[in-house]
């Protein structure tokens, strides 16, 4: 096992890079499945969605929960342990919606959202529209 001198580092290692950061963010407000999990973040690939779901299960951060069913139904949610990181998500949204206008928007990606309509979490995460818990 590592050990971590920085608690950023040991933070980033756990919860950084591209993808983990969004998958936190949409299981934050709620249980999701699988497929569902693919649709909310276009361009990420089955394989590093199954990847990232993996680490953060081993790490603690997410719970997987498998029900014996045909076909197979499983979810995902955070565990008590990845509720903590709620506070670190809402500093990162909040960080983002200030400083949005400075980096822009990724072309398309509203207006795709805006055409489908999307659940309240969904539109929040494009509008940056607070989320009750």
């Amino acid at each position: 096992m590592e050990e971590y001198y920085c608690p950023v580092k040991l933070t980033a290692d756990i919860i950084g890079g591209k993808w983990k950061p969004l998958i936190l963010f949409y299981l934050e407000t709620s249980i999701r499945r699988f497929g569902e999990l693919q649709k909310l973040i276009p361009g990420m690939t089955k394989k590093m969605l199954t990847q990232h779901l993996r680490e953060l299960e081993r790490d603690g951060i997410v719970h997987r929960e498998v029900y014996a069913v045909v076909p197979p139904k499983v979810e995902y949610s955070l565990t008590k342990h990845g509720e903590s990181l709620k506070p670190i998500l809402k500093l990162m949204s909040a960080w983002g919606s200030k400083h949005r206008a400075r980096y822009g928007n990724p072309a398309g990606h509203l207006r795709a959202q805006r055409a489908g309509g999307g659940t309240r979490s969904e539109l929040a995460h494009d509008k940056l529209l607070p989320v009750a818990n």
